[in-house]
């Protein structure tokens, strides 16, 4: 908790210590919002004294290939900043470090705590993205050195976490659109100066930013997963030439060997001094060449 009223951290409290500690009247549904109940949005919205929001802070663990949301709850009124980390299932609660030396040894006002949380959530942002394009070389450089024995779970991964983190960033970046395009300030008139709500513009194109980066990185796993399919479609087709060649070489021995092999009364070559011999000749040369024209298609 920070020593000045200007603002006051919670990690997982009650309703009730929720209450005491915020200093305004909460309704119902702010206090379901800060309470945890219900999987989490991002969301900023004012209520005629104070405003109150919902962060979703994500947590790259590069050594399990995972990525966590650890949850940040805000409530702003005129003379104090409320933070509410819970503590998500296995992962660590958001660390509030930065913040700290950002706001807690300096009369930070309400407004600009709000601000350097929030810009803190867009920084988290950025890095995140910027470690998921690394997985996104290492997956492609594990194609191209034919390590591609887990490609196929780490590609469909990395396209989950991409698609959870569009459902987190989108709305982050609308709710901080929501201060920008003055609809809080209307909300909770005064609440917020026009230097902060200039601010808040610099973590609105922070996310921005950050949206178009996981664009891009989109764009980037859908060029891996088309190259990894058509490896895979590759090394099929070199499997099924590999095996059509065999087949083709073994088939005219067969052929030779079913002939003579009918055992008839009146077959020319049956009783042939040289008939054996020249039926093996005739199999090895045939194959030999068959080889060698098979080599030169480099079929194997």
């Amino acid at each position: 908790m920070g020593d000045g009223k200007s603002w006051v951290d919670l990690l997982d409290p009650t309703a009730e210590e929720i209450e005491a500690a915020a200093g305004v009247k909460l309704d119902e549904r702010e206090l379901a919002l800060l309470a945890g109940t219900g999987e989490p949005r991002p969301r900023f919205f004012g209520r005629a004294d104070h405003a109150v929001g919902a962060f979703v802070v994500p947590v790259a663990v590069k050594d399990e290939d995972r990525v966590y949301y650890q949850e940040v709850d805000l409530i702003v009124s005129r003379d104090r900043a409320l933070t509410v980390r819970r503590t998500p299932k296995g992962g660590k609660p958001f660390d509030p470090t930065e913040l700290k030396e950002t706001c807690e040894d300096r009369d930070v006002p309400p407004g600009k705590v709000a601000f350097h949380l929030a810009d803190i959530v867009a920084e988290r942002y950025l890095d995140l993205i910027d470690d998921l394009n690394e997985e996104i070389d290492e997956v492609e450089d594990a194609l191209d050195q034919d390590r591609a024995g887990d490609v196929h779970k780490r590609i469909s991964d990395l396209r989950h976490d991409i698609l959870h983190i569009r459902q987190t960033l989108s709305p982050t970046r609308d709710a901080v659109h929501r201060v920008v395009d003055g609809r809080v300030e209307g909300e909770a008139p005064r609440l917020l100066d026009a230097h902060e709500i200039t601010l808040f513009s610099d973590v609105y194109d922070k996310l921005l930013r950050a949206n178009d980066a996981l664009e891009l990185s989109r764009d980037l796993i859908a060029g891996v997963r088309d190259f990894y399919q058509s490896k895979v479609a590759q090394t099929q087709n070199e499997v099924v030439q590999r095996l059509t060649a065999v087949a083709s070489i073994l088939l005219f021995p067969t052929f030779v060997v079913g002939v003579y092999g009918q055992n008839f009364d009146h077959m020319p070559e049956l009783h042939w001094h040289y008939g054996y011999a020249f039926s093996w000749a005739v199999i090895i040369l045939a194959t030999i060449g068959q080889i060698v024209f098979f080599r030169r298609r480099k079929c194997f």
